[in-house]
């Protein structure tokens, strides 16, 4: 129920709702206009960043080797992920600026319900770890652990261990909020949406102005 609550959408600029609204634009059936989407919440920088986290996580406990995680063992292993060239998912937000909210609540839950569980106890040190690396960096806007971080490692602990199937609960919440955007903007009579185009002259005035 908790996963459901944060995972409803509550405004239109992520991927899955602007997608819904634009193809609702042109009047299409509501349930076309969310499949379209649902499409877009597959994506792996989308929807599917929970599996990401969580195979992150299970491939870090794999190569810690049963050591018990540290913050200094997790600031090292994550100094040396990116200096492999690879990425930490989990972390950051493209709107946020902060830790996201709706992890702070997941972290509560999971300290209060799951305190000893293996997977719970890494990504709690990596939340102390991780952000002073990325924020040493000077590259990252938002160096903080979004929802997420730690959502795939609470289903999986309530025995959801299917991760092919977090986007389609992802999806049953998320539809709640795509909706009742798309509810009110049939009330208000938004026009459809028609992005701007830009013509072969003003790309070459842009690439020369670079």
């Amino acid at each position: 129920r908790l996963y459901l609550m944060l995972h409803a959408d509550h405004e239109g600029g992520n991927v899955s709702a602007h997608t819904t609204h634009l193809v609702g634009s042109a009047l299409s059936d509501p349930y076309y206009s969310y499949a379209a989407g649902v499409c877009g919440l597959a994506g792996p920088l989308h929807g599917l960043a929970n599996q990401e986290c969580l195979r992150w996580l299970k491939d870090t406990q794999k190569n810690l080797g049963g050591k018990e995680p540290t913050v200094d063992i997790l600031t090292q292993y994550a100094k040396d992920t990116l200096a492999s060239g690879k990425v930490i998912p989990g972390f950051g937000h493209g709107v946020l600026r902060k830790t996201d909210p709706r992890y702070v609540i997941l972290r509560d839950f999971a300290k209060e319900h799951l305190p000893e569980d293996k997977l719970f106890k890494l990504a709690n040190v990596c939340y102390e770890a991780i952000p002073p690396v990325l924020q040493a960096t000077g590259k990252v806007k938002n160096p903080w652990p979004n929802v997420d971080a730690l959502s795939g490692t609470c289903m999986q602990y309530y025995g959801l261990k299917q991760e092919d199937y977090y986007t389609v609960v992802f999806a049953v919440s998320r539809s709640l909020g795509c909706m009742a955007n798309l509810v009110w903007s049939r009330m208000m009579g938004l026009p459809i949406e028609r992005p701007k185009s830009m013509d072969l002259e003003a790309l070459e005035k842009a690439a020369k102005g670079k």
